[in-house]
């Protein structure tokens, strides 16, 4: 049924899909704007965040979750249990797949789902893949065609490509008044974005040296018209990370701490100061307690 132009839509949608699978800078692609953390480090996204797109006259609210993956530890079952609250809360899911990949993980996702959770499956990065195998690929999934309500093909670093999601997203929303005022991007905190944007830098800068369970706490932020002042530790679980982090005569967290500092300033539109510290807290992603103290509360 086509929508009226006087009537108002609005409505939860959440991407879900495996690690890696572009869900973060689809999400910044449809803001245009950079809110999540983006890193080729797998897991990176661990909790959900919310951000929300005004697109003709309809209000959505994009809610990027961690990669659906098997639970080993307390961390992992936290993020977990993130993407799958979403998509119960959600009015809409987007399952995002590479269009390089296999079926299996949206045939795991639709038995996880019971074939009970209204989405469109998105294939993603189909600018890393011919033509031919993107037509073969489609073919595939058409044999799925009962189970998602559209197959929109896409690449998530391509604009041009998601005015096709956009509209197809709208036709599924709920009618109804926007929740949020129209010019608000996210419902986060910007200590929260602050604070994923240092995590990237990290990440982003290290690579494999640092491991998964590393995180980081924003201890201190004060913001005036012209300057943003901001205090963060950098939390890792073994000694022997710390001289990594920092690095020759602090060359290290001073890169980081350089990288992150532009990024929040693009974001902020004005100048930061930016201090960083490392903290050594053994075993704090196996430990519920520190989980909770750290922000991550799970049921």
């Amino acid at each position: 049924m086509p929508q009226s132009p006087d009537t108002t839509y609005c409505g939860f949608v959440s991407i879900i899909g495996r690690p890696n699978v572009g869900k973060s800078t689809l999400l910044n692609a449809m803001m245009q704007e950079k809110l999540a953390l983006v890193s080729h480090k797998a897991n990176a996204t661990r909790k959900r965040l919310n951000a929300i797109a005004m697109y003709k006259n309809a209000q959505i609210i994009f809610v990027d979750t961690p990669g659906l993956h098997e639970k080993e530890k307390l961390l992992n079952q936290f993020m977990l249990q993130e993407a799958i609250k979403a998509i119960g809360d959600s009015d809409l899911t987007l399952f995002l797949a590479d269009a390089r990949d296999s079926l299996n993980h949206y045939k795991e996702f639709l038995t996880m789902t019971k074939g009970e959770t209204p989405h469109i499956l998105v294939l993603n990065k189909i600018d890393q893949t011919t033509h031919a195998d993107l037509l073969k690929k489609l073919s595939e999934y058409a044999q799925y065609q009962e189970s998602f309500l559209e197959l929109v093909s896409i690449s998530a670093t391509d604009a041009s490509t998601l005015t096709t999601l956009f509209d197809a997203i709208t036709k599924h929303l709920p009618e109804g008044p926007y929740l949020y005022d129209t010019d608000l991007l996210t419902t986060e905190t910007t200590a929260d974005i602050y604070k994923e944007f240092i995590r990237e830098a990290l990440f982003n800068g290290l690579s494999d040296e640092i491991p998964y369970e590393s995180d980081v706490v924003v201890n201190e932020m004060n913001e005036s018209p012209k300057l943003i002042n901001i205090k963060a530790t950098i939390i890792i679980e073994k000694d022997s990370q710390k001289g990594i982090i920092i690095g020759k005569k602090g060359a290290t967290i001073k890169r980081i701490g350089q990288n992150a500092r532009h990024t929040i300033e693009t974001f902020a539109e004005k100048k930061v100061f930016l201090e960083l510290f490392v903290k050594v807290k053994r075993g704090w992603s196996k430990n519920r307690r520190d989980l909770s103290e750290m922000g991550y509360e799970y049921d």
